[in-house]
């Protein structure tokens, strides 16, 4: 294992990242790089040995995630089609159980995030999410397997990552409530009367905002579900409750000590006419998702999955401060980097190219341009044709020779002898 040379001052949220390669230099980014390359070799472990097939993930496609909070998409011109960059797989990894019962992509995703989430701390343009699903699945069998997912990798990166760990000055003792304890589970509706009680102004018809997911989080000691969102606070994926109608069947996973969510997840849509139905709630054109929908009028399977994000999760159990520490090449909304760009002065105009004369072999030869004269009109007593008219426009009139001397001469031609 690489040595790391000094313990790195820990970034604080809404801190810019250096210059790139500042911060490829950085004993932080190091030691953060090789905790996270943990997350990724022990997610994929746990994975495969309960049964899940990883796939290559779409990097762009006709329609992406409508249930973006917010964010923008990026459009691609695709041919002369218009296509987006994956926001997140969750149309595709529905569809791809027609092939496996159980998948799982590490994808990367491209969200433009409102300029107000540079300052949080957890928010990037491009990131990276293990997207699970899982055909027949219900809620409850996902947040077991995303809790028994995150304990497995918690362990290997205690055991693995254990000077990394200690070079960013994370106590792995704030992993025994965790490794310990099941995961509290609380109704949407207990968090925004939690939030309310911590005087937070939390809207109950909509998701949890920032702060008050920030807020939540530090009065926790280990990871949490948030269970029965309402509906409309959410895309037309997640499924309504049969027993519950106006509340939906998904989850979101929050870490403890302010670091806020890490997964999101729910039990699916997947039946054709409820898919309109829900499309329309929630204000998308169901002719916009037509291979979707193509696919979902043959028969989509019941399922449920998540998406865990991988920088937050390194971001969790490395201990830092803003999750842009979290990968190499980080992209903050509406960011660049530290550095100032660098000014450089105009560029000078290009030389004046010589201008080029027809040589005598067909080639062109460097040298002035000779300027075309007008054709001299040819003498009378030689015959040929004498110019008139605007130039540009020449009237070519025919003259006579020089045997018409009289003609010449102004004076009238005889005509034939009358008889």
């Amino acid at each position: 294992m690489t040595a790391i040379l000094a313990t790195p001052a820990p970034a604080v949220a809404g801190q810019m990242p250096p210059a790139p390669r500042d911060h490829l230099l950085s004993p932080a980014t190091h030691a953060a790089l090789r905790v996270q390359n943990a997350i990724v070799t022990a997610s994929r472990e746990y994975l495969v040995a309960h049964g899940y097939m990883e796939l290559l993930p779409p990097a762009i496609g006709p329609v992406t995630d409508p249930g973006c909070r917010g964010a923008k998409q990026v459009d691609v011109d695709y041919y002369g089609h218009k296509y987006k960059l994956m926001t997140s797989v969750i149309l595709y990894k529905q569809t791809s159980l027609l092939a496996f019962d159980k998948i799982f992509y590490l994808a990367p995703n491209v969200r433009l995030e409102p300029l107000e989430t540079a300052s949080t701390g957890r928010h990037l343009v491009e990131f990276h999410q293990l997207d699970v699903e899982a055909a027949g699945a219900s809620r409850e069998e996902m947040t077991g397997l995303c809790q028994g997912l995150l304990r497995h990798v918690v362990r290997h990166v205690v055991r693995q990552s254990a000077a990394e760990l200690a070079a960013l000055g994370r106590d792995p003792g704030a992993f025994t409530a965790l490794l310990r304890d099941d995961f509290e589970r609380i109704s949407h509706r207990d968090a925004v009367a939690m939030l309310r009680d911590l005087g937070h102004r939390q809207s109950t018809d909509a998701e949890i905002d920032w702060q008050g997911e920030k807020l939540i989080s530090e009065q926790n000691d280990r990871p949490f579900f948030i269970l029965d969102y309402p509906k409309g606070s959410r895309g037309f994926t997640d499924a309504e409750s049969r027993a519950e109608p106006g509340t939906l069947r998904n989850f979101d996973l929050i870490a403890p000590d302010g670091f806020g969510e890490l997964c999101s997840g729910s039990e699916r849509t997947h039946e054709y006419p409820r898919l309109i139905e829900r499309m329309r709630e929630t204000g998308e054109n169901p002719a916009k998702y037509a291979w979707y929908l193509d696919v979902a009028r043959a028969g989509l399977p019941a399922s449920a999955g998540f998406g865990l994000g991988v920088e937050r999760v390194t971001r969790y159990l490395a201990g830092l401060g803003s999750v842009w520490q979290a990968t190499a090449y980080p992209k903050l909304p509406g960011r660049r980097t530290a550095r100032a760009v660098r000014r450089l002065p105009p560029r000078p105009p290009p030389p004046a190219r010589p201008r080029c004369r027809q040589g005598r072999q067909g080639r062109q030869m460097p040298g002035p341009r000779r300027e075309r004269r007008r054709p001299r009109p040819r003498r009378a007593d030689r015959g040929g044709y004498r110019c008139r008219g605007r130039v540009g426009q020449p009237r070519r009139v025919p003259v006579p020779r020089a045997a018409d001397a009289g003609q010449r001469a102004g004076q009238v031609p005889r005509g034939p002898a009358r008889t």
